[in-house]
């Protein structure tokens, strides 16, 4: 694999997890033998969340499950506040969480560096931290609940190479690399290609998680390498509808029987994506699970404001709990979808109105 950048684009809480033994017996979705009852000082809480951003459709998902899974669960939740990709943001809004008497905060830091201290204060106030979708890269947290994000860049990297016949040029839209997902994503496809298909250049493109930028530098590598034949995106909810207006103004956006067709992976499992896929526009993306990720962010919340504690290994919900330098991760299913399987109603994105 031949790797080119850009050129010429658009310029724990580890105090309270106890890691404690196995067999409470307890039957809440947790995991299958990992979890513990509440201790005796187990008092229950409000619930503090905020959301990342307003500007993807991804995100938009996951905040409309927040409220319903809530009540599921029995969640006692604060009205939520939204940081809009503003790690400052997110600092003052989970101070005001905090000060609203919130005893647990879910949070999804988009600049996983910049957050360290925020959760070395909040640990030090005895607030766990729940993250979603972002692993903070230091700094306590009761639990990350996210998919594995380097078989995102994998899935994604097998699907173009085996397309490809492990040859030609293939462009990746990446996200933001000061985020843990952008690093994993891009680490994985990137290996992958050089290990398995060292026939492919790939060409990448530094979005920042912004879909002007990636429209940009898109068109910018398409008009200096006309043999491009596959894109990755990190992100559909913010790649996907630039990447199809610049396919449709270069007369690209055509089926998949087309010599011209450019075959593209995404991320995200929205709606959108799917309609894409079932028009032939797109050719796959891996579920990232919007439904799951409100779910069991809030389940391990209030786990957390009742005293429980997790252990490594099998849950209950398909999934695997392994344990970080600074607290656990619990990684959920995410599976690829494509023309084969796009109209599976088990996908979060065919249930969402």
């Amino acid at each position: 694999m031949k790797l080119r950048g850009p050129a010429g684009a658009v310029a724990g809480l580890a105090m309270a997890l106890s890691l404690a033994a196995c067999g409470s017996g307890d039957t809440s979705p947790g995991t299958t033998g990992g979890t513990t009852g509440g201790g005796a000082g187990a008092a229950g809480g409000k619930v503090g969340i905020d959301h990342p951003r307003a500007d993807s459709d991804f995100w938009n998902s996951y905040i409309k499950y927040v409220p319903e899974k809530a009540k599921e669960l029995g969640v006692d939740l604060l009205p939520a506040t939204n940081s809009q990709n503003d790690v400052q943001k997110l600092v003052a809004n989970t101070n005001a969480l905090v000060g609203q008497g919130a005893k647990a905060i879910v949070m999804a830091p988009q600049d996983t560096g910049a957050i360290v201290s925020t959760l070395e204060q909040l640990a030090n106030k005895k607030i766990p931290v729940v993250s979603v979708d972002t692993r903070p890269d230091k700094g306590p947290v009761y639990m990350v609940v996210r998919a594995d994000n380097r078989a995102y860049g994998q899935k994604a990297c097998e699907f173009l190479g085996d397309k490809l016949g492990g040859k030609g040029e293939v462009v990746q839209l990446m996200g933001s690399l000061s985020s843990v997902n952008g690093r994993d994503r891009a680490e994985a496809f990137r290996d992958c290609m050089k290990t398995k298909y060292a026939g492919i250049t790939v060409y990448e493109a530094p979005t920042e998680w912004d879909g002007g930028k990636a429209a940009a530098m898109l068109q910018t590598l398409l008009q200096q390498h006309p043999g491009i034949k596959g894109i990755y995106m990190h992100a559909g909810g913010v790649h996907l509808a630039p990447t199809l207006q610049v396919l449709k103004a270069k007369n690209l956006l055509v089926p998949p029987t087309d010599a011209k067709h450019i075959f593209v992976v995404s991320n995200d499992g929205i709606p959108q994506e799917f309609a894409a896929i079932r028009a032939g526009q797109i050719d796959a993306t891996v579920s990232q699970p919007a439904d799951l990720y409100a779910k069991y962010a809030l389940y391990y919340a209030k786990a957390a404001v009742d005293g429980k504690t997790f252990t490594p290994g099998p849950t209950d919900h398909d999934s695997t709990i392994i344990q970080l330098p600074n607290g656990l991760e619990d990684q959920l299913p995410a599976p690829l979808v494509t023309k084969d399987n796009v109209d599976d109603k088990a996908l979060w994105g065919n249930q969402i109105k």
